[in-house]
């Protein structure tokens, strides 16, 4: 009876062993979590994963390691975190022009569609503009809107690569002002940041984009900006018009953001927790102070609302590209 009663606890403890071992490797994260910034360093993409991974962390309980993984507009660092196990380890810091203006301008293209991720949620917005260099003939909107109607292709832009909110202002702006074939040349780089420097080195004419990477630069009087799409005046740039003011008001359309995706099929459970730590995250106030010295406004709305928004924006961006005729005519 004994030695049947000693076998029977043997049994159970062993059996109780791989559960025990499954409970340990169920515990998440309990390694550094990478997030993939799908542009290179120094642009908006590049700024708001830096600033949410030194905050998440704390958390999260792990380091949250960003890397840059810039080329194709987007699209090789958004595929990579696609082809990444769905286990939270590889998390995307989602832009607008990698998931919402390449799957809508670009769908042959693209390799993936913008639902195909699995939405953590928002972080931010970006307030979006054009500029000049400081020693540029433009010193307000209605020189520059004009510059452009004369001189058009005489003039060149800056941008962090084809079908960005980088390409995509302009395209809308040239149309508002019918340029037609008159418009300006593009000068694609691999991110905000090249573009930024091509602007100060005097390579390119203008650069529209969201102001966070700019804005130092135009509080330190280096760039001066023209314009910014936000319905009303920002207070870092007080005398900055708006696009309403500007009389181009249709290009309130145009904003960035950047939110936190992760690969599809994403556990509910896994994707609660993460989206736990966004809501954290956005309470912080270390994190919320670099968001706006950035020039961003902080905008924390989980996967349900993050799924809707990504959709009115895909179909912004698909309206624009049919009104532009331009689906699949870039990449």
């Amino acid at each position: 009876m004994m030695r049947s009663k000693l076998s029977a606890l043997l049994v159970a403890c062993l059996a109780a062993v791989p559960v025990t071992q499954a409970l340990a490797q169920d515990k998440y994260p309990s390694r550094p979590i990478t997030l993939i910034a799908p542009y290179s360093a120094g642009g908006d993409s590049d700024l708001a994963a830096r600033n949410f991974a030194a905050v998440a962390q704390s958390y999260l309980g792990q380091p949250v390691v960003v890397q840059n993984k810039p080329g194709a507009s987007g699209i090789i660092g958004s595929q990579l975190v696609l082809q990444s196990p769905s286990d939270g380890y590889t998390l995307l810091l989602a832009r607008t022009g990698s998931q919402a203006i390449l799957p809508a301008v670009a769908p042959s293209n693209t390799k993936y569609k913008w639902d195909d991720f699995t939405f953590i949620g928002m972080l931010e917005l970006n307030p979006y503009g054009c500029m000049v260099k400081a020693n540029s003939p433009y010193t307000n909107a209605e020189q520059f809107l004009k510059g452009l109607k004369e001189k058009g292709k005489g003039m060149n832009f800056a941008t962090a690569g084809v079908a960005t909110t980088n390409d995509m202002g302009p395209r809308l702006l040239f149309d508002i002002l019918k340029l037609g074939a008159n418009s300006p040349q593009q000068i694609p780089f691999k991110g905000t940041g090249e573009a930024t420097a091509a602007l100060m080195a005097g390579q390119v004419d203008f650069a529209c984009g969201s102001i966070g990477p700019f804005m130092q630069l135009i509080k330190h009087g280096d760039l001066r900006a023209m314009f910014i799409t936000t319905p009303e005046r920002i207070k870092d740039l007080p005398n900055v018009p708006t696009a309403r003011e500007a009389g181009v008001q249709d290009m309130e359309k145009i904003t960035g953001w950047s939110g936190i995706f992760a690969p599809s099929k994403m556990p509910p459970a896994m994707v609660e927790q993460l989206w736990k730590a966004v809501q954290d995250v956005g309470k912080d106030p270390k994190w919320r102070r670099a968001t706006e010295q950035a020039g961003s406004i902080p905008y924390i709305i989980g996967p349900d609302e993050t799924r809707k928004f990504i959709k009115n924006q895909f179909d912004v961006y698909e309206s624009i590209g049919k009104s532009l005729n331009m689906i699949d005519k870039v990449l």
